[in-house]
């Protein structure tokens, strides 16, 4: 009887930490055993666009939404050729998918592309425990599951610390993407392409960029060049463009000198734009630090601030590690204007308690920040380890950096109080450390790709816009 359902007699598999938890559920992907970082991401959608993002190199995802497939695949969503990551974790794998677009499910997707997953895991209890205890090696196996055996395995497995994953997901050789290679299939969510001249000539590195995030700078009104992760500063600077993209990929930024070792090369002498590990190649370049996170970030549902619009953005993400922004350089006097103070208005909005009362923090951050517009960053002369102290004064902080001058923290973590973005005000150079795509995710973050575009035209206020509008731009709702 069970043959002749779509859950037919499964494979018994096992998930293995090093911890020494264990979780039994049932292959539903391909046969085999995997070891990687385990991770949850927290999207409610998009599961297709998360297995074939190359950032997720080296890793083993589980997703917390509780069913996946039930859309089944669309290769034209598809990030990359193939996935990158090493093993898939859900709750309950849908084997007949219903919709319109997909031409096949998702565990025939799996087994043909190798990815081991298995299903039947309480993944609540997976994700509260990698939060309480932060990302650890694991082992996903559908051949040995004796829970003993796989302990010793995972032991004794590589960490992803000190390995360059980009280099096992770039492209070997340099190749264009351009209007033509948008997909058509897509028209049905949003506006084709417009037929006016290519504006702009950006040469990318490639250190996993996904596919959408090329689609997204053609859309700008960009022809994208895209190089190889180490491809030398002076072959890029020879092809004259206007710009040069850092794209995301995986795994640990301090591994991945052949690429930021090219960005403190090309820093003042070509506008920059990077996302994700693009964004940690440049904070490398200008002689940051970068820390590793307890859990990570990943899913579509992150809040950032912009600092200099005072706007929220509902953000995707996807990054292990993150900027300490403090080790950019001390904090300089600027005589910024209050980034808080919306359009038209003449005060800050105030930060208001649960009763509705403004709270003692607000009110003396804000005739600090007032103070600020006047006198510099008079009250504030030592750095704050949550950054979220910056967002809730509505002050966009600038540090002097030894080699590049003046860089302003332009974005802010609003979960976790984390450095999101930053901009450099001496050169031509921002990045960001989510993915603007919305690949799976919401659309606030559009705005970025035209910030480039602006940022290329020499403009000063590139970051500088409503995303209550620019959202919408390009899309059918």
């Amino acid at each position: 009887m069970l043959a002749q359902t779509s859950k037919p007699r499964q494979l018994p598999a096992l998930l293995v930490l090093e911890d020494g938890a264990v979780f039994a559920g049932f292959a539903c992907g391909a046969v085999g055993e995997v070891f990687g970082e385990i991770c949850f991401n927290t999207s409610m959608e998009g599961y297709l666009e998360v297995i074939t993002d190359p950032s997720y190199a080296g890793q083993i995802v589980t997703m917390t939404y509780p069913q996946i497939g039930n859309y089944g695949v669309n290769p034209d969503d598809a990030q990359s050729d193939h996935p990158a990551l090493r093993g898939l974790v859900v709750r309950d794998m849908c084997a007949t998918p219903s919709n319109w677009r997909s031409e096949m499910s998702l565990p025939a997707f799996l087994e043909r592309e190798g990815v081991v997953a298995i299903e039947g895991v309480d993944t609540r209890a997976l994700v509260r425990h990698v939060r309480d205890n932060g990302a650890m090696r694991a082992v996903l196996s559908s051949e040995d599951v004796d829970a003993d055996s796989l302990l010793a395995k995972v032991r004794a497995s590589q960490p992803i610390v000190g390995v360059n994953l980009a280099e096992t997901v770039s492209r070997k050789k340099a190749s264009t993407f351009g209007r033509a290679d948008v997909p058509e299939s897509k028209s049905f969510a949003v506006e084709s392409i417009s037929s006016e001249e290519i504006d702009y000539h950006v040469v990318a590195y490639d250190c996993g960029v996904k596919r959408s995030i090329l689609e997204g700078l053609v859309r700008a009104g960009c022809e994208v060049e895209v190089v190889p992760w180490d491809t030398p500063a002076e072959d890029v600077l020879a092809k004259a463009p206007d710009g040069v993209f850092l794209s995301n990929g995986p795994g640990d930024p301090d591994a991945v000198g052949g690429t930021y070792r090219q960005v403190e090369k090309l820093l003042g002498n070509v506008p920059l734009f990077g996302i994700c590990l693009g964004h940690q190649m440049i904070c490398k370049a200008a002689g940051a630090r970068i820390e590793k996170l307890k859990f990570g970030h990943r899913g579509g549902n992150h809040p950032v601030m912009n600092l200099r619009t005072g706007r929220v953005e509902i953000t995707a993400q996807n990054h292990g590690f993150n900027l300490v922004f403090p080790s950019l350089g001390p904090l300089v006097e600027t005589s910024y204007r209050h980034s808080n103070v919306p359009m038209g208005h003449s005060e800050p909005p105030a930060c208001q308690s649960e009763r509705g009362e403004e709270s003692p923090i607000s009110r003396r951050g804000r005739s600090l920040a007032y103070a600020r517009d006047d006198k510099g960053l008079e009250g504030f002369d030592s750095h704050a380890d949550d950054l979220r102290f910056w967002a809730e004064r509505g002050i966009a902080p600038v540090v002097a950096n030894e080699r590049f001058g003046r860089i302003q923290l332009t974005h802010v973590n609003l979960n976790d109080g984390t450095a999101e973005g930053i901009a450099f005000l001496d050169l031509p150079a921002f990045s960001v450390q989510y993915h603007p795509e919305a690949n799976p995710g919401p659309t606030d973050s559009h705005y970025l790709f035209t910030a480039f575009t602006r940022l290329m035209d020499g403009r000063e206020d590139y970051l500088d816009i409503d995303i209550a509008k620019d959202r919408l731009q390009g899309w059918k709702f």
